[in-house]
């Protein structure tokens, strides 16, 4: 291994990410990158942090180089999301994938991904679907009845997205070798805890905080930056993030809806009459909740619709590198798609670039509009990498 990447939200970075990082240092990468999401997050939301900041911690902690995983991508499935960061990193010559894992057995989540993959597990998720199980679990019920044991790798969050990146790497040949790591700590949304002296809590658990008790679960140097961002209004406001997507919600025609990802069985008609209904974000969910639609996926198809993201997206065409160590940068020479800082420039190279970078950049001035303090359009185009 030389050249390691992870893909990441870090929003926000915490101690984790930070002994996640060291460890793909110490089992021998020369250059770490980071495929982090840009614009919108794969909950349904926008970052509670600005995305300068996010880069500064990532580099700040370790990682060399950071790209940008954009915003239409950022906010899909599981799938979706993986296949993307894998592409992406794939394409800037990374010859491994580390993440984190709660089975952190990278030849396990490889049988299980090639399980997936081979068709025979299908016709049995399709049977339990029709019992009224969500995917997710139809699909480790399956998976258990196949593979006794296998089942278990399904149900926990970060192996979930563990196989689906072995699963990314498998269908699309790409010459990265699968790292799984032990996630230190706590579990995803639970409390805080530690891990060799240092405090430890989830990204997910920190967002419920209020940002003066992050300090001890977050490096200082990143506190120092989510610190600056707050004295500068950058964190997100959620109840501006709220009126908005009502907002665009509200604005479209119903049959919009219909041309959303992921729409199936109807939930473009309760959408559309929720939409019409709901006084709130958590009453819209609530309204379009059934057995079948997880939370998760209610919030990205509320967030694809207030976005107007398109059903069909091709693989992202474009690397847009959003800060880097300057000893990192020569190996954009290599990449094998389009490379640079400048996102002006890398949406000039196709017309798929072209589409990609106008939702993007859609979506960041969405995320503008939501900060304490509202930011201008167009910074999709016009911020200026990290460079250090």
């Amino acid at each position: 291994m030389k050249f390691a990447g992870i893909i990441a939200e870090y929003d926000p970075f915490h101690n984790g990410h930070a002994a996640q990082l060291a460890a793909v240092r110490a089992a021998g990468a020369d250059c770490v990158a980071v495929c982090l999401s840009s614009g919108a997050v794969q909950r349904g939301g926008v970052p509670i942090l600005p995305e300068s900041v996010r880069v500064r911690a990532a580099l700040g902690a370790g990682a060399d180089i950071v790209i940008a995983l954009p915003a239409p991508y950022a906010c899909a499935t599981a799938e979706q999301f993986a296949a993307a960061g894998v592409h992406l990193l794939a394409a800037l010559g990374c010859d491994t994938l580390a993440f984190g894992a709660e089975t952190p057995d990278a030849a396990a989540l490889l049988d299980a991904a090639q399980l997936l993959l081979s068709g025979e597990i299908n016709a049995l998720i399709r049977k339990k679907l029709a019992t009224g199980m969500t995917y997710a679990a139809a699909r480790a019920d399956a998976a258990e009845t196949l593979r006794p044991g296998m089942g278990t790798l399904l149900r926990t969050p970060n192996n979930i997205l563990g196989i689906e990146y072995c699963k990314a790497i498998l269908a699309q040949g790409a010459a990265l070798t699968p790292l799984a790591l032990p996630r230190l700590g706590v579990a995803h949304g639970g409390g805080a805890g530690e891990h060799g002296g240092t405090p430890m809590a989830s990204a997910s658990y920190l967002r419920g905080l209020p940002l003066p008790e992050w300090t001890a679960f977050v490096p200082a140097g990143a506190a120092a930056l989510y610190a600056k961002a707050a004295a500068e209004g950058l964190l997100l406001d959620s109840a501006k993030f709220e009126v908005a997507v009502l907002t665009q919600l509200r604005m479209q025609p119903p049959e919009n809806f219909a041309q959303l990802r992921g729409i199936s069985e109807g939930l473009e008609n309760r959408l559309a009459a929720s939409v019409r209904q709901a006084d709130g974000l958590d009453d819209l969910y609530t309204r379009l909740k059934t057995k079948r639609y997880p939370h998760a996926r209610l919030r990205r198809l509320v967030l694809d619709a207030a976005l107007q993201f398109p059903a069909e997206l091709p693989m992202p065409p474009y690397l847009h590198v959003l800060g880097a160590k300057k000893s990192a940068l020569p190996r954009l020479k290599y990449a094998a798609l389009p490379a640079g800082t400048a996102l002006a420039e890398l949406v000039q190279t196709g017309p798929q670039a072209a589409e990609v970078g106008r939702l993007h950049s859609r979506a960041v001035d969405f995320s503008s509009l939501c900060r304490e303090k509202i930011q201008p359009m167009g910074l999709a185009f016009t911020a200026k990498p990290v460079v250090l």
